[in-house]
């Protein structure tokens, strides 16, 4: 599976300012290293389809989606707090609809990736159901 590789300011830089202000909707992700179990914390933006809420990838394969794989519980900070969930992966026939709906949310922000990756298997996506 394909995977964009962040660049030094968004790794380093922009994401600490989104999770740290919200900025464009980002929530901030945790999960457990697959590696060490310690926490990785990384922004994400969640979209709501048929009232169901999903993470989606758009990077690819990216190391927090190898670390959902292995630990499904995750947490999830938003302005309302912190709440917790297991995340489920859509199969790809499944992920059509919720990747349309990322992208009419989300717009000129993630075109580039959906550009890039076009196909809607090179990007995984979680059900969060709450826990």
């Amino acid at each position: 599976m394909a995977y964009l590789e962040q660049n030094w300011f968004t790794a380093k830089v922009f994401n600490r300012i989104a999770m740290a202000t919200g900025l464009a909707g980002a929530e901030t992700l945790t999960v457990t290293r697959r590696s060490t179990g310690e926490p990785q914390r990384i922004p994400v933006t969640t979209v709501v389809v048929d009232g169901g809420r999903y993470l989606v990838s758009t990077r690819g394969e990216s190391h927090w989606v190898k670390n959902v794989r292995a630990t499904p519980q995750v947490g999830l900070r938003t302005g309302s707090g912190l709440s917790s969930f297991t995340a489920t992966e859509i199969p790809v026939e499944a992920r059509p609809p919720i990747l349309a709906a990322y992208r009419a949310k989300l717009g000129k922000m993630v075109e580039g990736y959906f550009r890039d990756l076009p196909d809607a298997a090179d990007h995984p996506v979680f059900k969060l159901s709450p826990t």
